[in-house]
């Protein structure tokens, strides 16, 4: 089913206020899984955009930053819940319960599982999204560190308040996720993509973009692909791994409380 939606997104300066709501419009389609259970996307537009951080902005997995070109694509507008992964799995997982939480404790292998079954029982391709997408859906078009602006606040995402962020300030350690879409979202529509879980992406990993593709395709090409990227930071994070550049190399086939997943479909192809 496919349907527009309004909302207002932040923008936020060096300090971490607040400054301005922005109203977004985008296109969702609800994938229905059970009833009362959907899964909704939103249309995330096509564009290019600077990957990574440039020297001495980030850490050195992150560079050499580099631009990529990104085609329109439909993504969850939030991390896959309990009540959809029970929809589509038959079953319970994570150590925190709630239908409107986030599933957690996902491995690599139970997330492509997941996204594997979700396919079969939509009759559509839904996979993990690429790092290249991930991240450019996370920025919603800002350059800053987050999609907000230059300094994360924990009123914007779901980390550990406790450890303020450059020039913001002081905020609320949850010790938990929080349920979807109590966060604003960003520019994109799309909720809680810095804090709350890590969010597994298709790529195995690599130390630094040296050789990436040039577009937005997965990168597989390792000897060894025995470790995954994830991507967002989590509840229990400092600040600075939430960043729309951070990333996590992670066990493909280990999964704790602190990861989790979201999914992305060329809806008509």
């Amino acid at each position: 089913m496919l349907s527009d939606i309004e909302f207002s997104y932040p923008l936020a300066d060096a300090q971490g206020n607040v400054i301005e709501h922005r109203q977004g419009k985008a296109r969702l389609f609800t994938e229905t899984l059970a009833p009362e259970v959907g899964l909704e996307l939103v249309a995330v537009p096509g564009g290019s955009f600077r990957m990574g951080t440039s020297h001495g902005h980030g850490y050195p997995d992150e560079e050499p930053q580099h631009f990529v070109q990104v085609g329109p694509l439909w993504m969850g507008q939030t991390l896959v819940t309990q009540a959809q992964w029970q929809a589509v799995m038959g079953r319970h997982r994570g150590r925190f319960v709630g239908p409107d939480l986030p599933v957690d404790s996902i491995s690599w292998v139970e997330a492509s599982c997941f996204c594997q079954r979700l396919s079969q029982k939509s009759g559509r391709r839904y996979t993990l999204p690429s790092e290249a997408q991930w991240e450019y859906a996370c920025r919603g078009g800002s350059p800053g560190a987050f999609a907000w602006g230059p300094v994360a606040t924990s009123d914007l995402a779901n980390y550990n308040g406790e450890f303020p962020h450059q020039s913001g300030p002081r905020g609320v350690y949850r010790h938990a996720p929080l349920p979807v879409m109590s966060l604003p979202p960003n520019p994109f529509g799309l909720y809680e993509m810095h804090g709350t879980l890590w969010e597994w992406c298709a790529d195995a990993w690599h130390e630094d973009y040296i050789g990436a593709p040039a577009g937005e395709s997965a990168w597989e090409s390792r000897p060894n692909p025995e470790f995954r990227a994830a991507r967002g930071g989590c509840w229990h994070d400092i600040p600075e791994v939430c960043r729309s550049a951070a990333r996590l190399r992670a066990k493909a086939s280990e999964g704790d409380e602190f990861m989790g997943l979201r999914v992305v479909c060329r809806i008509g192809e």
